[in-house]
C-alpha cells in the first residue's frame, strides 16, 4: 500500500489527507498541535464560488477574470481556471460533510460582497467560516483514522526532507514529547505549513506558521516563487499578543473607512474611488491607509445591534473582548498588518515542486493568487490544491528502493546536541528572533525602497553569520532554536526577491519604481546553492500561458 506524509493539519492538509485516504493511500498527518488550533480556524469572511444559483450576470468566467486581474495577471490562467471551475463541487461537498453555511429564510445559501470582485459570490458561516470548515474536516479525518488509513502524529514538527538526487523519500521529524529526531520515509511528502507570519513578529496569523519548512527545503534545493508579494490586510486591531483581523466581511456588509479632520469624517476611499472604494483590493486600501499617516476608523454601527449580531457576531464579540469596543455603537480603529503570503514553494499544476515526490499546497504554495489574493479565494485554494495534489499522488507508482539516510540522521542529531549544549554565546535566540521581525517590518513594509531592502539584507546576513552560535535558553522551545537558521535564509530570499523586482505590482510597491513594467510581468523564482541566491523571472507563468 502506498503511503504519504502530510506536514500540517489545517484545511489544506486535512483536505489532502482525506482525499488520499478515500483512494486507499495510508497517510500520516504531522502537526505540533491539533487541527482545532491551526491557523485555518482564523479564516473569517468566506469562500468564493459561482454556483448554479448565482447572482444575475455572474459566471465562472467572471470569477476567473476577477482572480487574474486581482493578482495583476501574474497567476497562470490554466491554474486559476481549474480553481474557479472546481468551486461549486467543493462548496457543495463542504455542505454535505457538515459545514454550516449561513442561509436565508428559505434555507438557501447566501452570499456577501468581497473586495476586488464584480459580484456577490462569497459564501460564509457568519464570520467564522474557517472554524466551521475545520470542524467538518476533522470529523472526516477521524473517520479514516478509525479505519486505519490515517495516523495523526501530534506534537511533532518537520525538521528536514530526506532528499537525494532531486527526489524526496520522506522527512526527519522533531518529536517534541521526547526531544529527539525521527526518520520517516514515504512515497510522497506534502507540505501544508501555511505562510511565514512569525518572521514578521505580531501579525494576524498564527506564530506556528514561521516559514521554517520553506526555508529548510529551500536550502535543500526546493525553488521558491513570488516571495516579494506579501498581502497586508487593511483592517486589523492591536492587542497585547498579536494583531487581530477585522474581517473583510465588515466592509462586505457596507462598512465605511474614514479619518477625522477638524472633527469631521473624511471617507477617503469613497472620495478617491467612488461608491465601491471600501471594497477595493487589499493592497490598494492598505497603501492608501499607510500614505495617510493618520488614525483610520471602520464604521459598521449604522447596521444596528440586531443586524450586526445576525451578520457579524464574531466581529462584535472580538472587539468587545480585546479592545472593549461595541461596534454597534462605535467605529473601530484599524491599521494594516501582514496577513497572507502569495509567495511560497514554486509548484507545477499538479502541486509538485521541482523536487520529485515533494508537493506543496495551501498558503505555502505559490500558484493561484499572483501578485495579490482576493479575499475568499484562500479557503477555496486550500481545498482545491489539496485535492489536486492528492489525485496526482494516487496516480503515481512507488519508486521502490529507498536510500539509506542513517548518516544524515546522525549528522542532524549531532547538530541538535551541539545547539543544546551551547549556553555561553552572547546571541540569545529570542533576541535574534525579535531583531529579525523588526528588520522585516521596517525594511519590507507596505512601501519599499532599494535603500531599505539593502539595509534589510545586510542585517539578515549578520544574523545568519551568528545563527549557529546562538545561546540555548531552556525557556525557549527547541523548535524555535533549531529553526532559526532556515527562517533567516527564507527572510534573506524574500528581501532579495523584493530588491530584484524593480517595479510596483499588486502587493509589492516600490516607492522608487512606482509604476508597473510589462517587461517584468512574470513570476519571480529563487533558488539556493551553498549560500548563493539565483533570482530570475519565469516567463512560463505569464497570464497568456
Amino acid at each position: 500500500m502506498k503511503n504519504a506524509i502530510v506536514i500540517g493539519s489545517g484545511i489544506a492538509g486535512m483536505t489532502c489527507a482525506v482525499t488520499l485516504a478515500k483512494s486507499g493511500v495510508r497517510v500520516t498527518v504531522v502537526s505540533p498541535f491539533p487541527s482545532e488550533r491551526s491557523q485555518s480556524v482564523m479564516a473569517a469572511g468566506g469562500i468564493n464560488g459561482v454556483l448554479t444559483e448565482h447572482e444575475e450576470g455572474d459566471s465562472v468566467a467572471c470569477h476567473i477574470e476577477d482572480t487574474l486581474r486581482g493578482g495583476s495577471y501574474l497567476a497562470g490562467k490554466t491554474a486559476v481556471t481549474g480553481l474557479c471551475e472546481g468551486a461549486e463541487n467543493i462548496i457543495k461537498h463542504l455542505e454535505k460533510i457538515g459545514t454550516v453555511f449561513s442561509v436565508d429564510e428559505n434555507s438557501k445559501l447566501i452570499r456577501r460582497t468581497f473586495g476586488g470582485q464584480s459580484y456577490r459570490r462569497t459564501y460564509y458561516c457568519g464570520s467564522a467560516t474557517g472554524k466551521q470548515i475545520v470542524s467538518a474536516l476533522v470529523m472526516e479525518l477521524r473517520r479514516y483514522e478509525a479505519a486505519g488509513l490515517v495516523e495523526r502524529k501530534l506534537w511533532s514538527c518537520f525538521y528536514s526532507g530526506l532528499i537525494k538526487d532531486g527526489t524526496c523519500y520522506g522527512v526527519i521529524l522533531y518529536d517534541e514529547t521526547k526531544g529527539n529526531l525521527v526518520l520517516k520515509t514515504a512515497d510522497a511528502v506534502v507540505m501544508a505549513v501555511g505562510g511565514q507570519n512569525a518572521m514578521f513578529g505580531k501579525t494576524t496569523g498564527s506564530t506556528q506558521c514561521d516559514g521554517y519548512a520553506a526555508g529548510k527545503l529551500f536550502t535543500q534545493g526546493a525553488e521558491l516563487k513570488n516571495l516579494e508579494f506579501i498581502q497586508y490586510h487593511p483592517t486589523t486591531i492591536e492587542t497585547k499578543q498579536k494583531r487581530m483581523l477585522i474581517s473583510e466581511a465588515v466592509r462586505g456588509e457596507g462598512g465605511r473607512l474614514f479619518y477625522l479632520e477638524n472633527g469631521k469624517r473624511v471617507y477617503f476611499m469613497e472620495d478617491k474611488y467612488g461608491s465601491g472604494g471600501n471594497l477595493m483590493t487589499r493592497d490598494v486600501i492598505s497603501r492608501e491607509i499607510d500614505a495617510l499617516k493618520k488614525e483610520v476608523f471602520l464604521d459598521i454601527s449604522f447596521l444596528g445591534e440586531r443586524e450586526i449580531d445576525k451578520r457579524l457576531p464574531e466581529v462584535r464579540e472580538l472587539c468587545l473582548k480585546y479592545i472593549n469596543l461595541d461596534i454597534s455603537k462605535e467605529a473601530i480603529p484599524v491599521a494594516p498588518c501582514v496577513h497572507f503570503f502569495m509567495g511560497g514553494f514554486a509548484v507545477h499544476l499538479n502541486h509538485e515542486t521541482n523536487i520529485k515526490n515533494l508537493f506543496a499546497i495551501g498558503e505555502c504554495a505559490s500558484m493561484y493568487h499572483g501578485a495579490n489574493r482576493l479575499g475568499g479565494n484562500s479557503l477555496l485554494s486550500a481545498q482545491y490544491s489539496g485535492i489536486v495534489a492528492a489525485k496526482e499522488i494516487v496516480k503515481r507508482t512507488s519508486d521502490g528502493e529507498i536510500p539509506d539516510f542513517s548518516a544524515e540522521l546522525k549528522e542532524e542529531q549531532e547538530r541538535l546536541q551541539k545547539l543544546r549544549s551551547n549556553k555561553k554565546s552572547k546571541f540569545p535566540a529570542t533576541y535574534i528572533r525579535d531583531m529579525l521581525a523588526e528588520t522585516m517590518r521596517d525594511d519590507l513594509g507596505i512601501s519599499r525602497t532599494e535603500t531599505a531592502l539593502k539595509n534589510g539584507i545586510e542585517s539578515i546576513d549578520y544574523y545568519i553569520s551568528v545563527a549557529e552560535n546562538i545561546n540555548y535558553d531552556s525557556s525557549v522551545a527547541m523548535h524555535e532554536l533549531y529553526s532559526l537558521s532556515a527562517i533567516l535564509q527564507l527572510a534573506r530570499a524574500t528581501l532579495t526577491c523584493a530588491l530584484e523586482r524593480r517595479e510596483s505590482r499588486g502587493a509589492h510597491y516600490r516607492a522608487d519604481y512606482p509604476n508597473s513594467d510589462e517587461a517584468s510581468a512574470y513570476a519571480t523564482l529563487i533558488s539556493y546553492d551553498n549560500g548563493n541566491y539565483r533570482v530570475y523571472l519565469d516567463k512560463e507563468y505569464k497570464y497568456e500561458s
